[in-house]
């Protein structure tokens, strides 16, 4: 965030100004009585360490080794995945909680009072969340992640604008009267409009500006950054400038702004303290909306009763360091659904319920919904060969934890099936190459613009991608020749020239048949085509399957990283029948 060309150091507006009481050791303090007259020891009797009080430098110990423990994945959750959301009295309650018990309540608690549905197992908040992240990530990268980018921290906060106005290439740019009017040359910028943002106001336009051009838009407050000309004497003038009403010099004898003294010169200086309560408000925590929520769980007992056989595929993207989302893949054959048939038309519903938990058995995640497949009547049959896909992604800290999914056939309800099984969330460590899944899909296209975001059923970041799903994880998943093979991956911590704020990385693709042991296709890309500016990428390809023969393959994707040395593959197996 920049103001004439200078960094602006913003504590004092964003928060500064409101006092927030230390609820932590306000209550670590009461916990702590003084010493009562009934609480005196009498002589040779020893003092109970538990009821002395503590002295100040004893106090003041217990703090800093609080602050010490606060680590691991506990510091990234308040660091790095909420640090544009949580307030400041929230961040200091929990910097002073004494236990890890403690820290996951809070955790638990602070999604809680976010969540925008308290009947609902999901949260819809937390997942959203997760999901800009990913979304920044890929998008928004300039030489660092970006979650870190001012337009990432935006995005993270207020989601989508209700429109962009992008100038990526910058040049030419007729300068609104407002500014100055007049024509003149600029970086690349964009402006992001929001209808309304709430506890910010109305028609909210945000401008981010690259003045370096290597994709680090910033925001700021000063439309005249985005001038390449203003440091330029005699190009780039304003209307007045060239009516001889003014001078070019005069634009630098202070002010917010250097965008000159034209005629509405005086009315936009007028507004220069709005625009700063604006950046106050777009960078402090959103407003927490259900604050009278405490505590909101339920368990959910599996369903048991005749096998309704169903696969599950599970896929993993890295999100922060603390947290992956988990997409999870239910695939239905419509031959073992019922069926009931009314007014012409075909009708099964399938519910499905699903539970995480960790190896203490405790519930992290669990989601419940309802799958509907409808058919013309005289065209059910058709449609029984077919199969009917489920997806729910949810975020999820590394470690290990146990997936069940219980499934119930509503027009038949003696009618169900269960899951259960493992699962290993990765951790994707900074400084080592990692990479997503990769999956392998039989749809996968760029969404329109109203789904970008990452939001919606088998959608990642702006990719609608459907993985197909194997019969068992130790089988390979089949295509038809008349089908398109698609594959994709995510590949994270490239490393980043310090020069060029780019990456230096290689990608290879092969498919090889394994019956035969041969290469039938290897393509190389460089990592610029695909990101030049960001530590992490998006490996995405389609190919027809129609020049391939009846067989047994494999996709194997290599990442060669020039700059760190390192090297990383990803292989998949497949049949083409």
């Amino acid at each position: 965030m920049t103001l004439n060309g200078r960094t602006i150091l913003f504590a004092a507006l964003g928060c500064g100004l409101v006092l927030f009481p230390a609820a932590g050791l306000r209550a670590q303090n009461a916990a702590t009585p003084p010493p009562a007259a009934d609480q005196k020891q009498g002589a040779g009797q020893e003092v109970d360490p538990l009821k002395r009080e503590r002295t100040d430098s004893e106090k003041i110990k217990a703090r800093k080794a609080v602050r010490e423990e606060l680590k691991g994945a506990y510091k990234t959750w308040l660091t790095q995945d909420v640090t544009y959301i949580i307030s400041e009295e929230e961040s200091r309650a929990f910097k002073n909680l004494s236990n890890d018990e403690e820290r996951d309540a809070f955790i638990e608690n602070f999604w809680l009072r976010r969540n925008p549905n308290p009947d609902s197992p999901d949260n819809e908040f937390r997942e959203e969340h997760y999901r800009r992240i990913a979304y920044a990530n890929e998008h928004f990268a300039a030489g660092k992640p970006g979650w870190k980018t001012d337009r990432g921290r935006i995005y993270i906060s207020w989601g989508k604008p209700d429109s962009i106005d992008s100038h990526p290439s910058g040049g030419s740019y007729q300068r609104p009267m407002d500014e100055g009017g007049g024509q003149t040359s600029t970086f690349p910028f964009e402006v992001w409009h929001y209808r309304y943002l709430e506890g910010v106001g109305d028609n909210i336009d945000l401008e981010f500006v690259d003045s370096c051009q290597c994709g680090d838009y910033h925001f700021t407050i000063d439309r005249s950054e985005k001038d390449a000309l203003l440091k330029v004497p005699n190009a780039g003038l304003t209307q007045s400038e060239e009516m001889g009403q003014s001078k070019k010099a005069d634009r630098f004898k202070g002010g917010m702004e250097s965008l000159g003294t034209g005629n509405m010169g005086t009315q936009q200086q007028s507004k220069e303290f709005d625009r700063i309560e604006l950046m106050a408000k777009i960078f402090a925590p959103p407003p927490v909306k259900f604050t009278d929520l405490e505590t909101f769980m339920s368990d959910h007992k599996l369903l048991n009763g005749p096998i309704f056989p169903f696969d599950v595929r599970t896929d993993f993207v890295k999100v922060t360091e603390s947290v992956d989302l988990v997409p999870i893949t239910v695939q239905l054959k419509n031959r073992d659904i019922t069926f009931v048939t009314k007014d012409g038309v075909s009708k099964g519903v399938v519910n499905i319920l699903g539970k995480v938990t960790t190896i203490m058995h405790k519930t992290v995640q669990t989601f419940e919904d309802t799958v509907e497949v409808e058919q013309p009547a005289e065209l059910l049959e058709k449609s029984l060969d077919r199969q009917s896909v489920y997806w729910k992604s949810l975020p999820l800290p590394p470690g290990d934890y146990r997936l069940d999914i219980a499934i119930k056939d509503v027009n038949n309800p003696d009618h169900v099936g269960v899951y259960a099984s493992s699962l290993h969330v990765p951790t994707y460590h900074d400084e080592k190459l990692g990479t997503s899944s990769l999956i392998l899909a039989d749809q996968m296209n760029l969404v329109d613009s109203h789904s970008i975001g990452g939001s919606g059923s088998f959608v990642i970041g702006n990719t609608f991608i459907r993985p197909r799903v194997s019969s068992s994880p130790y089988k390979p998943v089949v295509f038809k020749r008349n089908q398109q093979l698609n594959f994709w991956m995510q590949v994270y911590n490239l490393s980043i020239d310090e020069a060029t704020k780019s990456n230096q990385a290689t990608v290879t693709y092969q498919i090889t048949d394994t019956a035969a042991n041969t290469v039938v296709l290897e393509k190389q890309v460089g990592s610029k085509e695909l990101g030049a500016h960001s530590d992490q990428m998006t490996v995405e390809k389609s190919l027809p399957m129609a020049g391939l023969q009846p067989g047994k393959y494999k996709v194997t994707i290599t990442i060669d990283d020039a700059i760190s040395k390192q090297e990383i593959v990803q292989s998949a197996p497949f049949v083409v029948e």
